[in-house]
């Protein structure tokens, strides 16, 4: 299975801390933004994107802004919704 996403995983200097950066491109196929569930919890942080969304099962879709923190709880069913700029997040997993 292709993923939706162009993903570089960098260790912060010293500390032993892995972030995962990923991309998604405005050109995706929202087909292929399918709700799904994560092995580990994840902090989130919007680095840039413009239209996104997360959406949790059984809850309305939240704006993600630059700047902003999601925290996803390991095996909640969630996906994203696709936004009109290429969206870029950094993830650190609990």
């Amino acid at each position: 299975m292709i993923k939706p996403y162009t993903e570089q995983r960098v260790e912060q200097c010293g500390t032993g801390i892995e972030y995962i950066y990923r991309t998604f491109s405005s050109e995706v196929n929202s087909d292929e933004l399918v709700w799904h569930r994560d092995r580990k919890s994840r902090q989130i942080k919007v680095l840039s994107g413009e239209g996104w969304k997360f959406q949790e099962d059984d809850k309305l879709p939240v704006d993600l802004q630059p700047g902003s923190d999601v925290y996803i709880v390991r095996g909640i069913y969630h996906r994203l919704i696709k936004g009109v700029s290429d969206l870029v997040i950094r993830i650190k997993e609990i």
